[in-house]
């Protein structure tokens, strides 16, 4: 098979397309002949061997990627052969063999998945939807609610967009460029804004035309983060997952006191152990995909192309899941 093999850190440079042997299942483990495998920020931590990766690097060579769907293809000891031709899903932990035209993963942490299901959008959902859910239940949406969401045209941004928007609520997408806003705006929010242009805060003014913010989801932090802070009306819900800025959103704790403000954060396997676990976030988000409730972004590359959607991903060129295909 082919696949994506690093042999050092460092740039994209360093992910090389090469034919390698095919894995073969051991037991309790189906293979799966993959048809999409998703591209994750924290792949291109792990490719450049960051010193303050939250991870353990890998052991190279690898193959990256932690996401993959396709059609069982070869099972091993102790598994139903009847898994053979199913469409499938897997989350493949922290392990290695996403980016590849097969990849094994044990039976109990495979999803099937119906007939009509997108492939691409099954892994964007095994991921970040399970992400997305996690989100929403630690700052759940009210109709009443004026939401704010930076990075709306991301793939995360892109579900909670469309999950407030199902709840009823006013949704304000933040973005970066003409492009992404145009996206965000056709996602559904009620307005799409570009924080790079130089008068962004006064057309958020303008757009809440005397409201107050009632519900931040902020992955962004630093300048973008504190302007939207600013905005929060008196007992105004903030839920941090993350600062793609490089820097939370820096306020005192005065004025979360002062204005009545509740900050919460949706991080951490304790968050994640009370949600039922990644098993159950992860069921939740694929029915949510079947249903047609949630419908992911999705942006692909072929799968000889990694190096060039990690480059594209690393400067804010991509919108939506990225996602790779043999």
């Amino acid at each position: 098979m082919h696949a994506i093999r690093q042999h050092e850190f460092g740039g994209p440079e360093v992910l090389v397309y090469e034919e390698v042997a095919d894995p073969e299942p051991g037991p309790g483990q189906v293979r799966i002949d993959n048809r999409a495998a998703g591209v994750h920020l924290l792949d291109a931590t792990f490719r450049s061997g960051a010193k303050d990766s939250p991870y353990p690097l890998p052991e190279l060579p690898a193959i990256p990627g932690r996401e993959a769907a396709g059609v069982v293809d070869a099972v091993g000891e102790g598994v139903d052969p009847a898994w053979i031709g199913r469409r499938v899903v897997a989350h493949l932990g922290f392990g290695s063999q996403g980016y590849a035209e097969k990849a094994v993963r044990e039976v109990e942490s495979v999803h099937e998945l119906p007939e009509g299901v997108d492939f691409g959008e099954a892994v964007a959902m095994i991921g970040t939807g399970r992400t997305a859910l996690l989100v929403l239940a630690v700052g759940p949406v009210q109709a009443d609610d004026v939401v704010v969401v930076p990075a709306a045209a991301g793939g995360l941004g892109t579900l909670l967009v469309q999950a407030a928007k199902n709840a009823g609520a006013y949704v304000i997408g933040l973005a970066g460029g003409a492009d992404k806003v145009r996206q965000v705006a056709a996602n559904g929010a009620d307005a799409a804004i570009d924080y790079r242009a130089g008068d962004w805060t006064g057309v958020l003014d303008r757009t809440l035309d005397g409201r107050e913010a009632s519900l931040f989801f902020d992955s962004v932090g630093g300048a973008v983060g504190r302007a939207v802070f600013d905005r929060l009306g008196f007992g105004a819900r903030m839920v941090v997952f993350g600062w793609s800025a490089g820097e939370a959103t820096q306020a005192t704790v005065a004025e979360i006191v002062g204005r009545g403000l509740t900050v919460s954060g949706a991080l951490g396997p304790k968050i994640v152990q009370r949600m039922g676990g990644l098993r159950a976030l992860e069921e939740r988000s694929l029915a949510e995909l079947a249903a047609g409730r949630l419908r992911p972004a999705v942006h692909t590359f072929a799968l000889a192309e990694a190096a060039e959607a990690h480059r594209a991903l690393e400067h804010r060129g991509t919108t939506g899941k990225v996602v790779l295909v043999p």
